[in-house]
Order: structure tokens, then sequence, then C-alpha cells
């Protein structure tokens, strides 16, 4: 089994030479070749029915090694050139070489450029739908805290209550509970496609700053329930047909069916932002998307704008 610890000290902002280091290290091995949009894909057992995801970029500014230092069950990074300790998603690999390693059934995909945009769940979502046949639920690792077993993104259901329940049940983790403030992950990309979507907690805190935490206790405890799980006990009951018809403005709605660069789309997210800021927060609200929710989501703490 590979070392967490080992693996966070990849700084792996998309397109660089450490995350394709990395990739070779770590993923190849394992998966084989990425496919022609950067995705690791491996299905283990026949006609597996759930799907488990992460990314394998991080939201660091420099590529190269970082130092990272433990204390207890809590490791962070000191090193004053990184942005952050990219715990989102080396967790979630982690865990993912973890059920492969002990031969878990399942449709395993490890996606490309999730923090410029999804654009690799995008693409299997729009170039590659076959993959999927057959698939009931999707499981992002790429959450934050110790509770969440996410039901919305962006407002949106894209898992339902009892599946959540179901899900936690399996695990035999009650501290997972259904959690409706997510905001989005690749599964997102799927919603439309496959009936129950959903990102759960790793044990990170504080992601995409300097203070970021992973704590190793919980990320073990999460592996061996994963291990452990009966995963045929899942209730599967959201329809995803929904997904396209309810009212949203959110990009998934807009942008589906149009192809665009995700670094296009996140500027005109952000001059959208910049222009309309009133009107943004209306919908973030009707979303019931709360400050407290973005200051968590951003790991920022929430007297942050009186500094």
């Amino acid at each position: 089994m590979h070392s967490l610890i080992e693996m966070l000290k990849y700084r792996r902002p998309q397109g660089s030479k450490t995350q394709s280091k990395f990739c070779k290290r770590y993923l190849e091995p394992v998966f084989g070749k990425a496919d022609s949009n950067g995705n690791y894909v491996l299905t283990i057992g026949d006609s597996p029915n759930v799907m488990f995801t992460a990314h394998h970029d991080t939201v660091h500014t420099k590529d190269g090694f970082q130092i990272v230092s433990v204390s207890g069950d809590i490791v962070t990074t000191q090193d004053k050139d990184s942005s952050c300790l990219g715990a989102d998603c080396t967790t979630g690999i982690w865990l993912i070489l973890g059920m492969i390693e002990n031969n878990i059934s399942g449709l395993y995909v490890i996606f490309a450029a999730e923090e410029s945009g999804c654009i690799g769940s995008r693409a299997m979502a729009n170039e590659n739908p076959d993959y999927l046949d057959g698939i009931q639920a999707c499981i992002s690792f790429d959450r934050k805290g110790q509770e969440s077993i996410v039901t919305h993104q962006m407002g949106l259901r894209t898992a339902s209550d009892a599946f959540a329940v179901s899900l936690s049940q399996a695990l035999n983790m009650p501290c997972l509970r259904p959690d409706p403030t997510g905001v989005y992950t690749d599964s997102e990309s799927l919603a439309h496609i496959i009936p129950e979507c959903t990102n759960v907690s790793v044990g990170y805190l504080a992601q995409h700053t300097k203070q970021e935490s992973q704590d190793l206790f919980f990320a073990d405890s999460l592996l061996e329930s994963l291990i452990k799980a009966d995963w045929q006990s899942l209730v599967i009951e959201r329809n995803p047909m929904d997904y396209d018809n309810e009212d949203s403005l959110y990009w998934h709605g807009f942008d589906r069916g149009i192809t665009r660069k995700g670094s296009d789309h996140l500027s005109e997210l952000s001059n959208l932002c910049f222009d309309y800021p009133d009107e943004i927060a209306m919908i973030l609200d009707s979303y019931g998307i709360t400050p407290d929710d973005l200051y968590q989501e951003l790991g920022l703490n929430p007297t942050y704008l009186e500094r």
C-alpha cells in the first residue's frame, strides 16, 4: 500500500511535470495509460454498478515537490513555496488505490482537470458515455470534513437522501450523513446519466489554502470501511432524467452540449461574478448556499473580510 504522506509531496497543477511524474508512479502501474482526455479508467469485477472517482490535479500554483509534516494524526505542509497541501484530491486517489489493491468490484476513474472545471469528467459524459452503462451510483472522494455524503451540488439534487443513508449504513460510519451543501466535483458531471451521484468526506480541512490539513486516522478508517462495505445494499432512488428538468442557471444547465475550454468557461464565470455580484448572490441564495457554506468550501475564516 502506498504512503499517503509520500503522495502528498507532489504539487500537481494541471499539465505540470510533477503531475505527469505522479501519474507515472502511482496510476499507470495500476490503470495503464490515460485515455485521450487524461482520465485513468479501470474496471474490477463483472458488470459493476458502482463507480468510484477522484482527480489527479491539484490547485497548487507551482509544480515540484513540497515538504509535509505530521503531528499526531494530522498532516500539513509548512513549505513556504506551497499554496496548499493537495489532499484535495490526493486522499481520494489513495483511497481508490487501496480499494483496487483489495479487489473491490467497481468502475474506477481518476479524472484529469477537475480543478479547471471538471474537464475530464465532462469529456467522459460527452464522448464516452458507454463507460457508464449499468452504473447506478457514482461516489467521488473529494469532500472536506468527516460528516458529508453530498446529496446536492450547487443547489441541485444529485443523490437521494435514501441513497446517502444506505451508503452511511453500508460503510458502518454513522458520522457520515446526508449533506445538501455540496458545491461541485466530477460526480456532478455525470448526474444527468447516473441515478445516484455523491461526494464523500475524506477528512481534509481548509482545502485550497496554505492551512489545508488531512486527518490520517479518518482516512485509514474510511478505507477500512470501504473495503468491508456491502455495496449491494445501496438504495437507488433518484431519477437522473429529472436533473435536466430542474430550473437552474448553474453552468451545467446552460453549458451542457456546448463545447468550451475549461479556462474560458471559468473566465466567463469570473467576469459574470464581477459584473453582476448582487444578481449572482441572489442566485446562490435561491440555491440555499449560505455565506458560511462558501467560507467552509473556500477554507476561509468568517472574519476573512474584516482583516
